[in-house]
């Protein structure tokens, strides 16, 4: 606890402004070890001061974002946690995003699929039962309507509306399948991204519709695209830091 609390309280109930900004700016530069007292002293009878310290503590978070999502980006490679670098992104964009709520609903996702998956004998069976959990059970789409929105990259906000990208969608195609012990590819393919479970690719963006050879369609236009899906296409499977980047620049 504040040793000045009451201090604090007079100088942030001030009539000043310019004195009531050095104050912020005093307790932002304790960061993260100052929070739990700054906590104790949101909780004062007064709104003013309350507020005061609220904004504080949504700065600290956010340096605490950005810090965290630099050195990720510093230190990123092959053997980074692609799912840990998107909740940092979303993080980072909206650090007052609470992402541990999300996790733990995908934990819950993970294990009501792994149920349905048990007596499944084959990966076009496995594919099959993925995307009648994702798109019929959850009703997760594709966002063609705001297609541009950057809350169809910020994974958070596609768990809240069930709508995104062909990238953000196969990502949590490929979390929830993971949790139920069921390995799914990120694709890159031109103009798209789409998923692979084995031998079979499927489009997330289209509700995990099952793509044959000759199948994959832009996802704006529904125009055929030339790229061959056989089993033995030279298709690139997106690695950690391609799969970033490719989210990043949806921003």
């Amino acid at each position: 606890m504040f040793a000045q609390k009451e201090a604090l309280v007079r100088l942030l109930r001030d009539s000043d402004p310019e004195t009531v900004r050095l104050i912020k700016d005093q307790l932002l530069s304790a960061g993260s070890e100052g929070m739990a007292d700054l906590k104790d002293l949101a909780s004062v009878s007064d709104p003013a001061v309350s507020s005061h310290v609220q904004e504080v503590m949504a700065g600290i978070r956010e340096q605490n974002s950005y810090e965290e999502f630099s050195l990720l980006c510093h230190f990123f490679g092959e053997t980074v946690d692609m799912e840990q670098a998107t909740w940092a992104l979303a993080r980072a964009i909206e650090p007052e995003i609470c992402t541990q709520k999300f996790e733990h609903k995908l934990n819950t996702w993970g294990r009501q699929f792994l149920v349905k998956i048990s007596s499944a004998v084959s990966n076009r069976e496995r594919v099959l039962l993925l995307a009648d959990f994702m798109a019929d059970e959850l009703e997760f789409r594709g966002n063609s309507e705001n297609y541009y929105s950057e809350r169809n990259a910020l994974l958070p906000r596609v768990i809240d509306t069930r709508a995104g990208l062909p990238i953000t969608l196969t990502l949590l195609y490929m979390m929830v399948a993971a949790r139920a012990g069921m390995w799914v590819d990120g694709i890159n393919l031109p103009g798209h991204f789409i998923a692979r479970h084995g031998e079979i690719f499927f489009d997330p963006f289209q509700r995990g519709r099952i793509l044959a050879i000759r199948d994959r369609k832009d996802p704006h236009t529904a125009r055929p695209a030339t790229q061959n899906l056989s089993p033995s296409s030279r298709v690139t499977t997106s690695d950690p830091r391609s799969h970033a980047c490719k989210l990043a620049l949806c921003l």
